[in-house]
């Protein structure tokens, strides 16, 4: 059994996981990520001997560090622990687990509050795609206000609203916001819109599935050709969103639309890419309503679009909806905002069963 290791718990957003100071964990990326692995019992579906909670939006990590680049205050980088196999990636951003990386650097001392004022804005540099959030944090005496009356679906109580802004984040991974330059491909004999506006997304329409779009979870996962379906188009289009052989990789997410059925702008369900999300990504769900703006997509034609300049787009999904707020500057997308919560769990020491 080793020595212990500093660690905070969080939920941020409607996911769950493990905050950890850079300079705490194995720097060696192999060592680093066998830790992590032990921490949270994988490779095991219920991860019984670990800290995870047997879903993948309870297997998540956050390493943080002050931050050397001017006009930046720390740097985040973010890392999915598979569930059941051996496998940590660090191929995407998660923005839920973003929402923690604020009062997580404020906690640890990074971040000094803002005297006199009701909160703190942190400048995060996401280090998974090189680019940079604004989360605002509501803080007192020094210190964090978790407890609060903002309320996001798939979390049950309130708490104090952390807004999370996105800047430049067209291309995240792929390089352009749509990676063949093309708002609708054919690819395996299925019509689909790939875009990537801060999480590499393939759009595909329920009906072309012969589904509703409107299942529960836990049918869509029985699916089993469908989910055949989905894993053999993901790899397709990964080749051509520029993400190589994605066989062992989390990205593209792999989202099913409809039309909205509570007054969203869409309707979604999300496989992340092989368990069907309970909710919605914070990244997929902004690259969900940028594909809607657009004008020839696949969610274009079947979306309803708010007027006006800044749009506030409602993403339905399995747990509720989410909020995006888009703001426009000369017809183009100027910045990307979300409202989102987080919440520390428990704070402590976590050990892993490595020799």
């Amino acid at each position: 059994m080793s020595n212990g290791v500093s660690a905070m718990w969080m939920r941020g957003g409607t996911s769950k996981g493990l905050y950890f100071l850079k300079d705490d964990i194995p720097s060696d990326k192999k060592e680093r990520d066998k830790f992590l692995l032990s921490v949270f019992g994988s490779p095991d579906k219920l991860q019984i001997n670990g800290v995870g909670g047997g879903s993948p939006l309870t297997s998540k990590v956050a390493i943080v560090s002050k931050s050397k680049k001017q006009n930046v205050d720390v740097e985040y980088l973010f890392l999915q622990v598979s569930v059941d196999e051996a496998l940590v990636s660090d191929m995407q951003n998660c923005g839920n687990i973003l929402a923690g990386v604020g009062p997580f650097s404020i906690e640890r001392g990074l971040v000094k509050p803002q005297e006199g004022k009701s909160e703190t804005k942190v400048k995060i540099f996401m280090e998974n795609t090189g680019q940079i959030a604004i989360a605002t944090v509501q803080t007192t005496s020094s210190k964090v206000v978790y407890d609060g009356n903002t309320q996001i679906d798939g979390v049950p109580r309130p708490s104090s609203p952390i807004p999370l802004e996105f800047l430049d984040i067209a291309g995240s991974m792929c390089g352009r916001l749509l990676p063949t330059g093309n708002q609708i491909d054919t690819v395996n004999g299925l019509n689909v819109t790939m875009i990537d506006n801060g999480m590499p997304c393939v759009i595909i329409k329920a009906s072309d599935l012969k589904i509703t779009g409107y299942e529960d979870t836990e049918v869509l996962e029985k699916n089993l050709e469908l989910r055949k379906i989905l894993e053999e188009l993901r790899k397709s289009c990964g080749q051509l969103m520029n993400l190589g052989d994605v066989s062992k990789k989390t990205v593209p997410k792999m989202t099913i639309v409809s039309t909205s059925k509570a007054g969203g702008i869409i309707n979604t369900r999300t496989f992340i890419p092989h368990r069907c999300h309970s909710s919605i990504g914070v990244f997929g769900a902004v690259s969900i309503a940028t594909a809607c703006l657009l004008d020839q997509t696949i969610t274009a034609k079947i979306s309803s679009i708010p007027n006006g300049d800044t749009k506030i787009c409602s993403v339905e999904h399995p747990s509720g909806q989410t909020q995006i707020v888009v703001s426009f500057k000369d017809k183009e997308i100027s910045s990307t905002a979300i409202l989102r919560t987080a919440r520390k769990l428990l704070d402590g020491l976590v050990f892993s069963d490595l020799n």
